[in-house]
């Protein structure tokens, strides 16, 4: 026999041997397992399919059929009620076969398994405490048989633990208790716990399943949590406070001995500490927390602030956070510190930031910093023709934008325009009553400069714009008050204006009034200091007369009766007249007029010649004598011999100062008038004189220190020095014919 062939063999009967089937016995069996209820009917067939035999029987404690000539049999119980019954199936062979006697036992479980368990729960009834130990029982009764049998216990769905048993037990029925310890905890609330018994029978038999479930509560807390101890403003104490417990605890919220709603949102003056009673089943619990409420930055601070220059700003921002903001101002982009003394460099738009870990916020604030002017640089004396324009220009720095007003003598042709901070004065078609000075005022709410320049107009012919209304007065002796008013024809109002009398008395205002009483011989004189004229006087044709008391006519000599043809004198007596210079007398023969030889001497005219005349130097004074008389006289002025005045009639041009007499002589006598000439100074063109020098000397300065300015800056140094030939660029010097001259760049 081939090896193949005796591996094969040995395979079949290894095969045979583990199925339970002798090679060397001829029957079968219908089932090797049988699975069966206490109680159950049960059937196995058993069957040969040899043809020489004696028969097949089964031996059994129950259903035993003994040896019977059939080829098939079965084992029947109808209700199998023994515990450990082992049915066996025998063949006896002929024996002619030359077969042996043999059998085969069909293994049967006989099982029991309760509809029912039973749980029960140590000292509960389903309410536990947390971590507490319990012990949980399980119990089945006639459970067979046991060796079968698995216990599960399941907590909350989930597979806690599995028992199964661990002794030798045999096949009739056992009451089976299990216990279970178990620490109950809060997650345990509301499970279920379930005991599950598993009677496995093998894959023959029928998987059978009980259980028994119980739900628990378990009590527990109360514990009070929480996950932050700072809250936003707006959140509520209860969404971060939780207070867990079962039954649900009593829960008090107390801040600073009072009442407080967890749920009623937080407010910033809500930070503190708080008080947490929780109450619960058997404990309760205190809890201290301080609780601090963020909230983001508040930033308040005035859009504007004005100050002046140089003072410590009291400028409040104020900033409100928790935590506490940074405050951070910026200047035209970059990070700055706000100055304690403002300058006007400080003046601008800043941008200040407030921030926390919570937000940012910003706001623009306008910094004005005021300060007066400045110094007026631009106005400066100027000369003009007669009939040309010029233009005087005023500016000054300050903040607010500094204001303009002129003080001049106004006149038609003088406007003015004011543009960009800056004020014009535009004299047009000047004449000579734009001579003069000229001040410009600039000022804020600061404070305010000025600057005076003067005016030339040159080739202008000066006039006194002196005007007395009325021109002549004639007022009767002791008659009512009147008056003579002096105007310029100019409208200047800064002139001043005196009447003057030759008594030395002086009245300011542009009003004189005559006292009809004792003003004889006042020969008032108007007197004004004008723009571009300076001092000039006009004199008032004033005459205060009486008509004589009383007129007689007598003869001359001592005798009171005349000769015809001879000559004789007569003497008309005017008895207190004025004035008597204005005095004319007419003869009458009957009723007609005649013209007898008449002489009187002479009368000087001092209306028009005041004792003291001022004159200032370098503006020489014309002194005019008149007299009257008969035959008219003769004016001749007197004077030292150091004087030299120019004399042109009966009028004398003086500069100097002195004693002049005129002289006044005719045949019937000879009188005198002393003036008196005080000689004043005009300071005026020795304060020009010194502003033309000061100005000049600061353009000197100006020029020499830009000079410097500009050699160090501006120019460039080159050297001779190792000279190269090229092409033009900005190192080479050309001429005109294109020849190049190099250079070398040094700075």
């Amino acid at each position: 026999m081939s090896q193949s062939t005796a591996f094969v063999s040995l395979f079949l009967g290894f095969l045979l041997f583990e199925t339970g089937v002798c090679a060397s016995c001829p029957i079968e069996l219908s089932a090797q397992r049988v699975v069966v209820r206490h109680g159950d009917p049960v059937s196995v067939n058993c069957s040969t399919s040899e043809s020489e035999f004696e028969g097949i029987g089964w031996e059994a404690t129950q259903g035993g059929t003994g040896l019977r000539q059939v080829s098939h049999l079965t084992w029947t119980v109808e209700s199998l009620t023994d515990w450990d019954t082992s049915p066996l199936c025998y063949f006896n062979p002929a024996p002619s076969s030359g077969l042996e006697q043999c059998s085969k036992t069909v293994d049967v479980v006989v099982y029991s398994f309760p509809d029912t368990l039973s749980m029960s729960i140590n000292d509960s009834d389903g309410i536990m405490e947390e971590n507490w130990e319990y012990y949980l029982t399980c119990g089945m009764n006639n459970v067979a048989p046991i060796r079968f049998l698995t216990l599960t216990w399941y907590i909350g769905g989930a597979q806690y633990e599995t028992k199964s048993l661990q002794r030798p037990s045999g096949n009739k029925p056992e009451d089976l208790i299990r216990n279970l310890t178990f620490i109950a905890d809060r997650s345990h609330d509301g499970i279920t716990i379930r005991c599950e018994a598993h009677l496995f029978l093998g894959l023959v038999g029928p998987q059978l399943v009980n259980s028994v479930e119980r739900r628990i509560t378990v009590y527990y807390g109360p514990d009070v949590e929480c996950d932050a101890s700072e809250l936003l403003e707006g959140e509520t104490l209860d969404t971060h406070c939780s207070v867990t417990g079962n039954p649900t605890p009593f829960v008090r919220w107390m801040k600073d001995g009072q009442p407080t709603d967890p749920t009623a949102p937080l407010s910033r003056n809500d930070t503190g500490l708080y008080t947490v009673t929780a109450k619960g089943f058997s404990l309760s619990e205190m809890v201290e927390l301080w609780i601090e409420v963020s909230y983001g930055p508040e930033l308040r601070c005035p859009s504007s602030y004005t100050a002046p220059e140089f003072s410590r700003h009291s400028l409040v921002c104020t900033t409100e956070g928790n935590p506490q903001p940074k405050v951070i101002w910026f200047k035209n982009g970059k990070e700055v510190i706000p100055p304690e003394n403002l300058t006007r460099n400080d003046a601008g738009k800043y941008l200040i930031t407030a921030s926390n870990k919570l937000s940012a916020v910003n706001m623009t604030l306008e910094v004005i910093v005021t300060y007066p002017p400045s110094q007026i640089e631009e106005l400066q004396d100027s000369e003009v023709d007669a009939g040309s324009a010029v233009v005087l220009t005023c500016s000054s720095t300050g903040n607010p934008q500094p204001k303009y007003f002129w003080e001049y003598y106004p006149t038609d042709n003088v406007a003015e325009q004011n543009e960009d901070g800056v004020s014009h004065l535009i004299i047009s078609n000047a004449t000579v009553q734009n001579m003069g000075t000229y001040t410009c005022h600039a000022w804020n709410e600061r404070g305010n400069v000025s600057k005076t320049a003067t005016v030339t107009v040159n080739a202008a012919n000066l006039e006194c714009p002196l005007e007395i209304s009325p021109d002549k007065m004639v007022v009767e002796y002791q008659s009512l008050v009147q008056a003579a008013v002096c105007v310029s024809q100019q409208v200047d109002s800064r002139f001043v204006v005196q009447w003057e009398v030759q008594y030395g008395h002086r009245t300011n205002g542009s009003l004189w009034k005559v006292d009809t009483q004792r003003d004889w011989d006042p020969r008032p004189v108007c007197t004004a200091t004008l723009n571009g004229v300076g001092v000039c006087q006009k004199h008032l044709n004033f005459t205060l007369y009486k008509s004589p008391d009383s007129v007689s006519i007598q003869l001359v000599g001592s005798s009171n009766t005349v000769t015809e043809e001879k000559e004789f004198h007569l003497r008309c007596d005017v008895t207190n007249v004025a004035p008597a210079q204005n005095l004319a007398v007419l003869w009458y023969r009957g009723n007609e007029t005649f013209h007898p030889q008449i002489t009187n001497k002479p009368m000087i005219n001092t209306t028009k010649l005041p004792k003291i005349v001022p004159v200032f130097r370098g503006y020489p004074e014309d002194l005019v004598c008149e007299a009257d008389g008969h035959p008219p006289p003769t004016i001749q002025w007197i004077y030292s011999s150091d004087k030299v005045p120019h004399v042109s009639g009966n009028m004398l041009t003086i500069s100097e100062a002195g004693i002049y007499n005129c002289s006044a002589t005719n045949e019937v006598d000879s009188v005198y008038h002393q003036v008196e000439v005080i000689l004043k100074e005009d300071y005026l063109p020795l304060i020009a004189g010194f502003v033309a020098v000061t100005v000049v000397a600061i353009s000197v300065i100006f020029l020499f220190i830009y000079s410097i300015y500009y050699k160090n800056t501006r120019m460039r140094r080159y050297s001779l020095k190792n000279p190269k030939l090229s092409t033009h660029n900005g190192n080479v010097a050309h001429n005109g014919w294109d020849s190049q001259f190099p250079m070398t760049k040094l700075s």
